[in-house]
């Protein structure tokens, strides 16, 4: 073998999958990138990541503890901890008045876990879904990645940047779709879908043979309105939900699924084969996590007040258009004025003002270069200092 040949076959030994080929998530880089600054000495106010500033609750953290002391953390049942699965279906009754059998639960790998096995149960490579934009970038991320297409629709202010039966069956009449994603509260944008929307939404795709997923990780923290299940108005939806926001548990990555009954064997199937089960310890902290409610309604509190201080302080730095600001802890603003490049203008404001934010082209490829997340999941005082921050550096800067 020739040593052009050998090094042919190195090169194809080391080459990456195209499948692998998706864009980074941009937020991860610009954390990253903040967290260089603070190395060096810098204090930087961190309004990039959607990541509560408060702990775990008090009884998950307890929960765990005491597991830890038993000594044996052991492989679960590949759907989950019974317990869990029928705490979950109580606090669908509690929370929206919804009976949901325990049987139709899966806990999961965070929501990202839920999304992937979601996505395999369901659909086929080169199968078309809809995902709403500006909207989460992994859900096209994951999707291309698996060889599906995704399809961004475009959201619009006169639907309060919700996704609308029509706009569905306009694209799907270019081409057929096979199920359709939305978020509500919506990440990057806040906002909220009402119960009429929602239900008109699912009843329009169900009707059109459109698989509908639900994703309500931030479902907890609604302030405009309560937020509505799809697992109260269809039991055909796949919902997807976390413990990662509202009950302030990113790191310890446990989630969940409600699934039509169909589907239930299928994602048992996959679970079993791609993890086993979810991380045992989670999953106890998780169901001991319903009881410190209480605790999570003060942070929600305090995200309201965060919100408030974003609302009122954002314009005065020359802020003042934004979307609807609804539930989860973003606030999505047009930075036009001050710049053509979101990525440029949150790179620049990282370095020169210690302020992280995520540019507007991590969730929205067609306009995204116009807007700029912010996240307000931190400390009242970090967000009075971030909008003092803000307003000095913009100053003088409008084109």
């Amino acid at each position: 073998m020739s040593d052009a040949t050998k090094t042919d076959a190195v090169r194809r030994l080391l080459t990456p999958s195209a499948r692998s080929d998706v864009p980074p998530f941009m937020v991860m880089d610009v954390m990253a990138a903040a967290d260089k600054i603070e190395a060096a000495g810098g204090h930087v106010i961190h309004m990039e990541v959607g990541q509560p500033w408060a702990p775990a609750p008090r009884s998950a953290i307890a929960a765990a503890h005491a597991a830890l002391e038993q000594g044996r953390i052991d492989y679960t049942s590949a759907l989950g901890i019974p317990s869990l699965r029928a705490r979950i279906a109580r606090h669908y009754r509690e929370t929206y008045g919804c009976e949901v059998a325990p049987e139709r639960i899966v806990v999961t790998t965070g929501s990202s876990g839920a999304f992937i096995l979601s996505f395999l149960a369901q659909f086929e490579p080169g199968d078309r879904v809809a995902v709403t934009v500006p909207g989460y970038p992994p859900y096209r991320h994951i999707l291309n990645a698996l060889g599906c297409v995704p399809v961004p629709i475009e959201t619009h202010a006169e639907t309060r940047h919700a996704l609308t039966g029509e706009a569905l069956l306009a694209e799907h009449r270019k081409a057929p779709l096979k199920g359709v994603l939305v978020g509500s509260p919506a990440n990057p944008t806040g906002t909220m879908m009402t119960r009429a929307a929602l239900s008109e939404l699912i009843a329009v795709a169900e009707s059109a043979g459109i698989r509908f997923i639900s994703d309500e990780i931030y479902h907890g923290l609604d302030y405009a309105f309560p937020a509505v299940t799809a697992a109260e108005l269809s039991p055909h939806a796949v919902v997807i939900n976390s413990f990662s926001k509202y009950f302030c548990m990113t790191g310890w990555r446990v989630g969940w699924m409600v699934l039509p009954e169909a589907l239930v064997r299928p994602v048992e199937r996959l679970q079993q084969n791609l993890a086993i089960s979810v991380p045992t310890l989670s999953q106890i902290a998780a169901e001991a996590a319903f009881d410190g409610r209480e605790e999570m309604e003060a942070v929600k509190h305090g995200y309201e007040i965060n919100r408030q201080i974003l609302i009122a302080g954002l314009p005065q730095a020359g802020l003042t258009e934004f979307l609807p600001v609804d539930g989860a802890f973003y606030l999505y603003a047009n930075v036009s004025k001050f710049t053509a490049d979101s990525f440029d203008f949150t790179k620049r404001m990282l370095a020169e003002a210690n302020v992280a934010a995520t540019p507007g082209t991590d969730f929205d490829p067609l306009r995204g270069k116009d807007y700029v997340r912010f996240s307000y999941a931190r400390s009242a005082e970090d967000m009075r200092e971030a909008v003092q921050r803000i307003t000095a550096w913009l100053s003088g800067k409008s084109r």
